[in-house]
């Protein structure tokens, strides 16, 4: 009993000495695992410090290269922790209790790591505690931040509020916070919309195998694609020491009818035991890819892996004009037309964490020195996985700077060619967007069907990207308008409307406007159309109108205003002729190519064109000057396309001035007013004779 009595405070001692050892190197590696952002194991270890019961898994699933924020990183330094010792009674040391202090570096640590981690819902609970104990005023963003990503927008939103009003955070969070809280309206708004985009989960056979698949990118064609997924069975130099699980590698699987088939292993050169990802194949059929290691996750380099019948050469780095050494290059995109490199970096001269840039690529395959994609594009925060669509000159690219659900949102952007300016960009809302992190959005080249990644689905590591297929919803395309008369704006019912493929393709329809003049159609998909509408007794009046490169709905508007047809001449401005000649002028020609086109147009008209001289001069001569005239003009009309027939040359001579007050003296040539009075009085006209009936059956006939 004796015995017992001195045993038990020597055990009691010793186990609290082993513990106080632990708790202090327990501190010390969750600090080092936080500084080398393996936020996974600093998350096991901070929370052992404070709850030595609880214990997450360490194994760090390879999400994908780690992102970052280089104007983040400085807002999430603390104080390095001291551990003060002290002798007890029995003049052992052992570790002082942690204080108060030293509880809250832990505590903003562990909510950090979880954060960091993508295991938002712990996030949550910590960073409460940190908010209800008041210290770091700006874990109430954080606390915030992560309400979003498990889609808790009113309560995201209040917290927001409380962070904005107390105003004792960081300056650059607090405006953060006011853009935070615009995505949470704007997540309300939207997750109550019903869409008509179908998303489903891809098959666990093929794609989704494993701990992590993500990165889909067409191979060559539509019904191949290349992956990035980390499964048992990957490439690894010591099976005994690594496991494949955890190490992602590039894969391809082609569509046989409606199955994709059993996925492809690239193998080496191409993976190795280090990460790969990210992959996208030249019209060459050359391969560039991300590749990044755990031992280093503050960098990820781009790779280029040429081949010869099939098979891979060694992987090269690109150059440091694209790679630059210390910071992320990753998610390489080359357009259709093998012209233009598209990735993210987090290099230098850029806006704020990982950014997009773009590089020409040369005939010979040379990339020269990349662009920043400016700051419509680019946000503060990161932008990451871009996808340009040639059809639509349409860039698609994931961002966590702009309004969105939570996490990152894929975006769209289109780009003006003319100017090479990108418009703001547009939020896909859901489903295609969702409060975690989606991204790597790719879409055919018809618009109705792609693939994306997203971590929406909740996994035992608080994330794992997997593959989903979206099915867009039917893209529909309607034109619209109304026919109404020049002068008096009244509508013209009965009206033809014809609507023709530019290129000659489908067969031209017609349409007839209603008692409104109000006439609609549906449109086909990825074509052009000339539009023309007309009516006897007006003019006609042409459009157009492009479905081609649109991957949304879109209701188009083509009004017309057709003006009526007058009984008497219509003067031909800009075509004068020297005195005593018939010859055109350059000048003349460039006018009578609009009455050219007028005819071309008014394919039922057929029109006199007129010439008049001045009164100087024999009234005979003058007659055979007017007409030779005239008959140069049909000439050349004719000789530009213009049925003779629909064609009648006359001449007037001096017998229709338009000033007569100028005829009074043939002879007058002293004042600059008779001349110009004779000058008009030399013209071309021309007035509409015949008149075809217009409808649908001569159209077809």
């Amino acid at each position: 009993m004796q015995l017992k009595k001195i045993l038990f405070p020597v055990l009691f001692l010793l186990t609290s000495l082993t513990y106080a050892q632990s708790k202090k190197l327990w501190i010390e590696a969750a600090d080092n695992a936080y500084s080398k952002q393996d936020y996974a194991t600093a998350a096991d270890l901070y929370s052992k410090v404070l709850d030595d019961t609880t214990a997450l898994k360490s194994v760090v699933l390879p999400y994908e290269a780690q992102l970052v924020n280089l104007k983040m990183k400085s807002l999430f330094k603390v104080p390095e922790l001291k551990i003060t010792k002290q002798k007890d009674s029995v003049n052992a040391t052992k570790e002082v209790q942690v204080t108060s202090s030293k509880y809250d570096f832990i505590l903003y640590r562990l909510a950090q790591s979880y954060r960091l981690n993508y295991d938002y819902s712990h996030a949550v609970s910590q960073f409460k505690k940190c908010v209800e104990r008041k210290v770091y005023p700006d874990a109430g963003y954080y606390y915030g931040l992560s309400l979003m990503n498990l889609k808790r927008y009113p309560d995201a939103l209040k917290v927001f509020d409380e962070y904005v009003a107390e105003n004792k955070g960081s300056d650059s969070l607090i405006k953060l916070a006011a853009k935070k809280q615009a995505s949470c309206y704007f997540a309300l708004d939207t997750l109550q919309a019903k869409k008509l985009i179908r998303v489903k989960l891809m098959d666990t056979l093929v794609f989704n195998r494993g701990t992590t698949s993500f990165a889909p990118m067409y191979y060559m064609s539509d019904n191949k694609l290349i992956f990035t997924s980390a499964r048992k069975g990957g490439v690894v130099t010591d099976p005994e020491k690594q496991d494949s699980r955890y190490y992602c590698d590039l894969y391809y699987s082609t569509l046989d009818d409606t199955i994709w088939q059993r996925p492809v292993n690239f193998g080496r050169p191409v993976n190795t035991s280090l990460h790969e990802g990210s992959g996208v194949f030249t019209p060459d059929e050359v391969m560039l890819f991300t590749r990044w290691s755990d031992a280093n996750r503050s960098e990820s380099y781009i790779y280029i892996a040429k081949t010869t019948g099939g098979k891979f050469y060694e992987a090269m780095k690109l150059g440091t004009n694209i790679n630059v050494p210390g910071y992320k290059t990753q998610n390489p995109f080359v357009s259709f037309d093998g012209s233009k490199l598209f990735f993210s970096s987090n290099r230098p001269g850029g806006y704020g964490g990982l950014d997009l840039w773009y590089a020409n690529i040369d005939s010979d395959g040379n990339i020269g020195n990349p662009k920043n994609l400016g700051n419509t594009v680019n946000s503060t925060g990161d932008e990451i996985s871009p996808f340009y669509h040639t059809i639509s000159n349409t860039l698609y690219y994931s961002s966590n700077g702009w309004t969105g659900l939570g996490g990152f949102d894929v975006f769209k952007s289109s780009l003006n060619v003319d100017d090479s300016v990108y418009s703001v960009p547009k939020n896909l809302n859901a489903p295609i967007n969702s409060p975690k992190d989606d991204s790597y959005f790719i879409i055919n080249r018809f618009g109705d069907r792609g693939f994306f990644a997203s971590d929406r689905i909740d996994c035992p590591s608080g994330h794992c990207y997997k593959i989903f297929e979206f099915l867009n919803e039917p893209i529909k395309f309607t034109l619209e308008g109304l026919v109404t008369e020049e002068e008096t704006g009244n509508p013209i019912p009965g009206a033809l409307v014809t609507v023709k493929d530019v290129h000659d393709v489908d067969e031209p329809f017609f349409l007839v406007t209603d008692e409104n003049g109000y006439y609609t159609t549906p449109l086909k998909p990825h074509m052009e159309y000339f539009l023309k509408a007309q009516k006897n007794g007006f003019f006609a009046r042409a459009n157009e109108v492009a479905t081609k490169g649109k991957t949304e709905s879109e209701l188009f508007t083509r009004d017309f205003t057709l003006p009526k047809i007058p009984a008497g001449d219509i003067e031909i401005e800009g075509i004068e002729y020297d005195f005593d000649k018939a010859t055109l002028r350059p000048k003349s020609k460039e006018v009578l190519d609009k009455i050219v086109d007028l005819l071309k147009l008014n394919d039922n008209l057929k029109i006199e064109l007129s010439s008049h001289t001045d009164a100087r001069g024999n009234d005979d001569y003058n007659m055979r000057l007017s007409q030779a005239r005239a008959q140069s003009c049909v000439d050349y009309m004719v000789s530009k396309g213009i049925s003779k027939l629909r064609i009648v040359a006359k001449g007037y001579g001096e017998t229709k001035p338009v000033i007569p007050e100028a005829e009074v003296n043939k002879m007058t040539l002293k004042s600059p007013e008779w001349e110009a009075a004779h000058q008009k009085n030399r013209r071309t006209a021309f007035k509409v004779i015949g008149e075809s009936k217009i409808n649908i059956i001569n159209k077809t006939s």
